[in-house]
C-alpha cells in the first residue's frame, strides 16, 4: 500500500513539474514564412483543455507590387493588364479551433478548422486604345491607361493539419503542413478620369473591360465619360501550404 501511495505521489509530482516546464495556457506566434511574401502574420492561441484550443490571427500585407506575377499572368492572360504596375495589399482575420492528437496541452499533431475574413486592396492598370474623331488627315490611335482601384472582400471556411512542439521552456515551434479554404467574394474597382472621356474612349474602355475574363468570377463593368466601375463577385478559394511559426508561451 505504501508503494502504491509513493508511486501515486511521484506521478502527481512529476505531472505538476511537467506542466510548469511546458508553460501556461497562452501562446503568441509570428509566422516566419509569410515574410517571403511581404506578409506580417501574428496569432494568439489559448488552451481550453489538453486536447483543444482556440486562436485568432491577423495578417497584413502593405499595398505593393503583385507577388507571384507569373502565375497571375497565366491565370488571367490578358494583354490589357499591366502586371508590372499591378498593386495589391491585403489583410485577413482568422478564427480557428485546434484539436490535438497528442497527450500534452497545445502540443503534437493537430487538425484545425477555421473561418477567415479577408480584404484585398487592388490597383489594376488597364490599357485601352481608341481613335479620335476623323478629320482630313487620318487620326492616330491613342493608348491610355485606366487605373482601377478598390477592395475585394472574401469570407471562407477551411481546415488544415499541422504539428506544434515545445522547443524550450517558453519557445514553441508551429508547422503547417497542408490545408485550404473555400467561400465567396465581392467588391468593386473604380476609375475616375481626370478629364471627360470622349465617346470613342468610352466605347474602347468598355470593350476592353468586357474582354477580361475571370472565370469563375462574375465581372460586370460600366463606363461613362467620368470613368468606369467594375463589380466582381464569385467563389473564393485558397491553399494553405507549408508555414513555420515561432511562439512564446506564457
Amino acid at each position: 500500500m505504501k508503494k502504491v501511495l509513493f508511486v501515486l505521489a511521484l506521478f502527481f509530482t512529476l505531472q505538476g513539474t511537467a506542466q510548469k516546464l511546458i508553460g501556461g495556457n497562452n501562446i503568441i506566434k509570428g509566422n516566419l514564412t509569410s515574410f517571403a511574401l511581404k506578409n506580417y502574420h501574428l496569432s494568439f492561441e489559448r488552451s481550453l483543455n489538453h486536447f483543444m484550443s482556440v486562436s485568432a490571427s491577423y495578417r497584413y500585407m502593405p499595398k505593393g507590387s503583385l507577388p507571384l506575377q507569373t502565375i497571375a499572368k497565366k491565370y488571367i492572360d490578358n494583354p490589357a493588364i499591366n502586371f508590372d504596375l499591378f498593386q495589391m495589399g491585403n489583410n485577413a482575420l482568422t478564427f480557428e479551433s485546434r484539436f490535438y492528437l497528442g497527450l500534452q496541452k497545445m502540443s503534437g499533431f493537430y487538425i484545425a478548422p477555421y473561418l477567415r475574413f479577408a480584404d484585398f486592396d487592388l490597383g489594376v492598370p488597364i490599357a485601352y486604345t481608341y481613335t479620335p474623331e476623323g478629320s482630313f488627315i487620318a487620326p492616330t490611335p491613342i493608348t491610355k491607361t485606366a487605373d482601377l482601384n478598390g477592395v475585394i472582400k472574401s469570407s471562407s471556411y477551411g481546415a488544415y493539419i499541422g504539428l506544434q512542439k515545445q522547443l524550450l521552456t517558453k519557445l514553441v515551434l508551429d508547422i503547417w503542413f497542408i490545408g485550404g479554404h473555400y467561400g465567396s467574394s465581392n467588391g468593386a474597382l473604380n476609375f475616375v478620369s481626370p478629364e471627360k472621356l470622349p465617346t470613342q474612349a468610352v466605347v474602347a474602355l468598355q470593350k476592353t473591360l468586357d474582354d477580361i475574363k475571370l472565370n469563375p468570377f462574375d465581372l460586370t463593368s460600366k463606363v461613362d465619360q467620368n470613368g468606369a466601375t467594375a463589380d466582381m463577385k464569385g467563389p473564393w478559394a485558397g491553399f494553405r501550404g507549408l508555414g513555420i511559426s515561432l511562439g512564446l508561451r506564457f
